[in-house]
């Protein structure tokens, strides 16, 4: 639950900042609150593949699902 929370409020505290730096730059707040909420947004998918690159990217993963792929085959 704690998890939780703490992943709310940094989502919320990540739009408000996103809010204010683009309302810092344009003076809108027509389009700072458009970009607060599509930001995260695309960070989000971002962060997603960044992770996905870094997955294959690195020899340790690639043993660690090599191993999981062939214990899941001999318990089968």
């Amino acid at each position: 639950m704690r998890m939780a929370k703490k992943t709310a409020t940094y989502s919320v505290m990540h739009m408000v900042v996103a809010m204010g730096v683009a309302f810092a730059l344009t003076g809108s707040w027509v389009v700072a609150l458009g970009i607060g909420l599509i930001e995260p947004i695309v960070q989000t998918v971002a962060y997603h593949l960044h992770e996905k690159a870094w997955s294959f990217s690195d020899p340790q993963s690639h043993s660690d699902r090599t191993e999981i792929n062939e214990t899941a085959r001999a318990a089968a």
